[in-house]
């Protein structure tokens, strides 16, 4: 990542998935989004058309979520609601995958789900990012979905969608990376709240950060490079 705060900015997935906001809130995270140049404000579906129509022209995007928090939909159901999703104005889908099926180890439902999601959003050439909730998961299993993601080739791989009892360790990150190499990007979400973790996630393989803290992350980040600077 190049040292400047724009830099950072490019990579955050600016989050709003609360079920009880207003649109005024989500209209707020839309102006901040597009004052930092975010990546994207992550949000639930039924969000999309009020974000998108506040987003455009900004160059950020209106990220999706599939099948959240629990992931306990059909296969079906997620692939109508990334479609629906993007036809309504998503530029990126973020679905969480079967924890059950996962942890049944029926990994041939999960490479399903997995092609019929990623599918919809090479359809329409958009960017698809698998969550896969670690706190729940163990290691064999994160490594076994990051072999079905090197098959089927999502955009990310993604810790945690920030509902779960846990969120991103530096630990599954370096595991997801490392399973996943150059064929899949690594996603780190859930409880990254300061610079120096969004740093430290992106050191450890992390090619995009998802947070409720955007903006603090910057400005922080910008204070610590002004910061060397003086020194």
């Amino acid at each position: 990542m190049e040292r400047t705060p724009s830099a950072l900015a490019k990579m955050i997935d600016h989050t709003l998935l609360k079920p009880n906001i207003t649109n005024e809130e989500m209209k707020q995270a839309c102006d901040v989004a597009r004052a930092y140049g975010f990546k994207s404000v992550a949000m639930n579906a039924a969000m999309i058309p009020f974000a998108a129509r506040e987003l455009a022209g900004s160059g950020v995007l209106c990220d999706s979520a599939v099948g959240f928090p629990l992931g306990q939909c059909t296969i079906e159901t997620k692939a109508f609601e990334a479609e629906d999703a993007i036809r309504k104005g998503a530029g990126e889908i973020d679905y969480v995958l079967n924890i059950v099926e996962a942890n049944n180890g029926n990994w041939d439902y999960i490479e399903r789900e997995m092609r019929a999601i990623v599918g919809v959003c090479n359809a329409h050439g958009l960017t698809s990012k698998v969550v896969f909730e670690t706190c729940y998961l163990s290691d064999e299993q994160k490594r076994k979905v990051c072999e079905i993601a090197v098959r089927v080739r999502p955009t990310f791989v993604k810790t945690s969608t920030g509902f779960g009892p846990g969120g991103a360790t530096l630990e599954d990150v370096r595991l997801m990376k490392a399973c996943v190499g150059d064929a899949v990007l690594v996603k780190a979400a859930g409880g990254i709240r300061t610079a120096s973790q969004a740093l430290a996630f992106i050191e450890a393989g992390a090619s995009r950060i998802g947070t409720s803290n955007g903006a603090r992350l910057v400005d922080e980040y910008a204070a610590m490079l002004r910061a060397e600077k003086e020194q």
